[in-house]
């Protein structure tokens, strides 16, 4: 089973976070770039430039952290990554709701993942149970 440091996670949720609050007080979206850019990096080459940064200041060996699911958060990063390019593209074309919307949503997100809940994965949990559910159910 695949898993990385809680720390980096974490990092990578204040990223999104500190970010998210600088393009909505500054009602730009060049800031979202980061975190934009860093994860989808992460989704597409698995190289996360931020982690990779911040993995040197981890003050412990790496596998002597709490663990998160490795599978579960590549699904979180692929809605984090959805919900940013919404955004930025929004900021592009000068939908400035949509953008605010996409903006507060991932950023939300990220914060109550900082506190404890985490949106991505009771949203993957209920996916997987629907996709159970009608599997065995038109095996009936």
């Amino acid at each position: 089973m695949n898993t990385i440091p809680k720390p980096l996670v974490m990092a990578n949720q204040w990223t999104i976070v500190l970010s998210v609050i600088i393009a909505l007080i500054t009602q730009s979206a060049w800031i979202l770039f980061i975190p934009l850019i860093a994860n989808l990096s992460s989704l597409l080459t698995g190289f996360h430039p931020i982690l990779v940064i911040v993995k040197q200041f981890l003050s412990k060996p790496a596998n002597e952290y709490i663990q998160e699911d490795y599978a579960q958060l590549r699904f979180n990063q692929w809605l984090a990554v959805s919900f940013l390019f919404v955004a930025s593209i929004s900021f592009l074309l000068n939908w400035s709701v949509l953008f605010n919307i996409a903006t507060v949503m991932v950023g939300l997100a990220a914060l109550v993942a900082i506190l404890g809940f985490c949106i991505g994965c009771f949203v993957r949990f209920q996916y997987q149970q629907w996709n159970y559910r009608r599997k065995n159910s038109a095996a009936h």
